[in-house]
């Protein structure tokens, strides 16, 4: 399309509002380098575009395209080689942060909309970029300390090194001394180094160096000796800041420039989503609607208006290229033939561009390879064109490069001289294009064009109505009615006589006075079949409204019918759970109840066990008493083979070994070897009656157990509360049958078993220590008890 063209229809200032409503620079471009498309396709990707952006933005109002940035400079940079700077990289951040959230957004939302999920495939998640970013650059846009371990250990020094140099310079001005030869009792920095202002007669009074001094030279400011070494580290380590930092931004920029392949890519993509979302905008701030297209030359607009007049604008509706290639256009001045004119020029462009148009449903665009323009006066002194030349040179240009359905808008067609000659050249030029298979739309005041398009087949009249009775246009546009001037019934309004209008007529010819009155009845009758059309249009509408609310009520209907069965379902499944609920607390308090039974069942099987436990230690101690009443035995009076009576336990034995230093002796008891003391012994003659005595009560529990106990017990195939009555019972015969060490069969399954047993023998009183058994033992399913000695 020629610029020229575009400017001329206005089509430069809808770029404008396109580009106002993008939310950054990469879209912005795309918006102000949109041109026309040429081909059917590509209008009709870029209208489903358009739409369904405008659809997304209906579903979900909040959305919003934040956080875009144009990162393109830094990326540049990246890429020749240079360093990207800290605030750079926030930009980077929120672009990278907003290209994860778009694309999660659309992949979920969005999946149905082709054009904008096409879109979205260019977008890529960076999400260890922007950890790094984060880690190493604050919201302020500074490199944080926790970058690197290095630059917090510089800037700490650094805090510590510049607070000890103001509080050596605020000790300085709080001194009485000092603060008579100070002009302001302040600490200030010159050259980057802390300084005090010292007034120029006490110069010498404070040795230091001179940093600068005032505009009077009263004032000299001084950075003491004291502070010197101070300042100095201060400087160093701000080189060391300063090196570090940049070492940081160079590394971080050597990520970008690894992903720059992947970024430009997201940019493009994001560049491709604010266009298409701004398209949307206009397209809802404007109230504007999809039209349809076609490569066929023909035009149907409803109802459209010019999209850049203020205020209540008059709609239009027109239609071109089916029955007819040209419409001339007339009616009086300030009318609105103009304004149809670009109207139906900027929505074609609007819509050949992917941009919604403001016009109501089955609004249909041709879409054309060029579109001509001859509007308004483009006389030129330098080139001496008058009116008439420089529309002649503009149309002697449009039938040379005009094509079969090219649009032709020519305004005033044959003005700017003689009438009767410029009628003719525009009858002649019309004819030319409907030749050529272009489509025309033309403005003119010449009656002749009306008879010409009255007559030509492939012609057509349309005018703009002009209201007689309150001398003002009414902007609507009448197809199939010629234009009249209204010459004599604005005259007549306006107060000019009536005799002088009617000696005005008598001097019209007769053919001229039929043609007038025929127009008026055209033009009547055109009135009262658009008025007739509009009611019935009405009237439809009317009945569609109906129709659309019984289908609704019938539908809420069904809705509701609907809704209540599934709340019964819901009931019904809420009565269900309700009664699953109370079913399983009830099974929860039936074992709380069961476990709370065991429990106290153990208790008393506890306190049972603990009572004789007593008893027997009692029964042990009386029998200790009434050992102890005898004579005690020496080392000396054991032999091995000797008979001897452990007292405790009332049981012979034989003597194995001789009393050790510590008077503990090794005897044979039955089946068990055991080491006793030796106070605990008696000896006992062959013969004697204590020799020959029979075992009974403790002595004889203990030899039974002796004889019968064995070195392990099974649980396996008990419950919890079983196994730990019979490995409590277990582990007391175990002990009085005076066995060190026994073994506990509990099998692995869920561990319940075993997690209980190995508790309860950790805390049993007769287990010295536990373990789990080794791998030859039976591993995890054993566990290995050792029972205290006895006595």
């Amino acid at each position: 399309m020629n610029d020229k063209v575009l400017r001329k229809l206005e089509f430069d200032k809808i770029i404008e509002k396109l580009a106002a409503c993008c939310v950054c620079g990469l879209g912005r471009d795309l918006a102000l380098s949109l041109k026309p498309l040429p081909g059917l396709y590509q209008v009709n990707a870029a209208l489903d575009q358009t739409s369904e952006a405008k659809e997304v933005l209906r579903l979900f109002p909040n959305f919003a395209l934040s956080g875009i940035r144009d990162v393109r400079p830094p990326l540049q940079r990246a890429t020749a080689g240079g360093i990207v700077e800290a605030p750079e990289f926030i930009q980077i951040l929120d672009t990278l942060a907003a290209s994860r959230r778009i694309k999660a957004f659309l992949e979920k939302e969005a999946a149905q909309l082709q054009t904008l999920t096409d879109s979205a495939y260019g977008l890529h998640v960076f999400e260890a970029l922007e950890r790094q970013i984060r880690k190493c650059i604050t919201d302020e846009g500074e490199v944080a300390d926790g970058a690197t371990e290095e630059l917090k250990k510089i800037r700490r020094q650094l805090r510590s090194y510049q607070g000890k140099a103001r509080e050596k310079l605020e000790s300085f001005i709080r001194n009485p001394e000092i603060l008579k030869y100070l002009q302001d009792p302040i600490i200030t920095l010159r050259n980057d180094r802390y300084v005090i202002p010292v007034r120029q007669e006490y110069r010498q009074k404070l040795p230091g160096l001179i940093h600068d001094q005032s505009g009077s030279g009263a004032t000299l400011f001084i950075e003491p000796m004291a502070v010197v070494e101070l300042n100095n580290e201060t400087r160093r380590l701000e080189s060391a800041e300063k090196a570090e930092v940049a070492r940081i931004l160079r590394e971080l920029t050597q990520k970008v420039y690894e992903h720059g392949d992947e970024l430009e890519e997201t940019l493009e993509s994001l560049a491709e989503l604010d266009f298409a979302f701004a398209k949307a905008k206009l397209s809802a701030g404007m109230d504007c609607g999809r039209p349809l297209v076609n490569d066929q030359g023909q035009w149907r607009i409803v109802q459209g208006i010019h999209p850049l007049i203020q205020g209540k604008a008059v709609p239009i509706t027109v239609s071109l290229g089916q029955k007819f290639s040209t419409l001339v256009v007339t009616g009086p001045n300030t009318g609105g033939k103009t304004v149809t004119l670009k109207t139906i020029g900027l929505l074609t462009l609007m819509g050949q561009s992917g941009l919604h148009v403001p016009a109501q449903e089955g609004t249909e665009l041709a879409v054309c390879e060029q579109i001509f323009v001859d509007i308004g006066d483009e006389q030129s002194i330098e080139q001496s064109l008058s009116t008439f030349s420089s529309h002649m040179t503009n149309l002697v240009s449009i039938l040379e490069q005009i094509r079969p359905n090219n649009l032709a808008l020519l305004d005033e067609l044959g003005a700017g001289t003689d009438p009767a000659e410029g009628a003719a050249l525009a009858m002649a030029i019309l004819e030319h294009l409907i030749r050529l298979g272009a489509k025309t739309v033309a403005t003119t005041h010449y009656s002749e064009l009306k008879s010409f398009a009255f007559n030509h087949e492939n012609a057509e009249n349309a005018s703009v109505e002009f209201d007689v009775e309150t001398l003002r246009p009414t902007y609507r546009l009448l197809i199939g009615v010629p234009g009249k001037s209204n010459a004599f019934e604005i005259s007549r309004r306006l107060g000019l006589g009536e005799s002088v209008i009617q000696r005005a007529r008598s001097l019209l010819s007769q053919e001229e006075l039929r043609i007038s009155d025929l127009l008026a009845n055209l033009e009547s009758n055109q009135l009262m079949s658009e008025k007739e059309r509009t009611e019935a249009q009405e009237l439809r509408q009317l009945a569609q409204i109906r129709f659309s609310l019984a289908k609704h009520k019938e539908e809420e209907a069904e809705q509701k019918v609907k809704k209540m069965l599934e709340k019964a379902k819901a009931d019904a499944l809420e009565i269900i759970t309700q009664a699953r609920r109370e079913s399983e607390d009830l099974l929860k308090e039936i074992k709380g109840i069961q476990k709370e039974v065991s429990e106290r069942s153990q208790a008393e099987a506890r306190r049972v066990r603990d009572a004789l436990r007593h008893r027997e230690t009692r029964i042990h101690e009386e029998m200790d008493r009434a050992a102890s009443s005898g004579p005690e035995l020496s080392a000396g009076d054991l032999e091995p083979g000797d008979q001897v009576l452990i007292r405790r336990l009332g049981q012979k034995a034989q003597v194995l070994a001789k009393p050790t230093a510590q008077g503990d002796v090794l005897v044979q008891a039955g089946v068990m070897k055991v080491a006793v003391k030796l106070r605990d012994l008696d000896r006992l003659d062959e013969g004697s009656p204590s020799g020959r005595r029979e075992k009974t009560g403790v002595g004889a529990l203990v030899a039974d157990k002796a004889r019968n106990i064995k070195l392990e017990l099974d649980l396996r195939g008990l419950t919890v509360d079983e196994a730990l009555i019979e490995t409590e019972k277990y582990l007391d015969d175990a002990y009085l049958s005076g066995a060190g060490k026994v073994t506990i069969i509990h099998g692995k399954g869920t561990g319940a078993l075993r997690s209980a047993v190995t508790d309860m023998v950790r805390r049993h009183p007769l287990a010295s220590a536990s373990r789990t058994g080794g791998y030859s033992e039976g591993g995890h399913g054993v566990t290995v008890v050792e029972l205290k000695p006895m006595g």
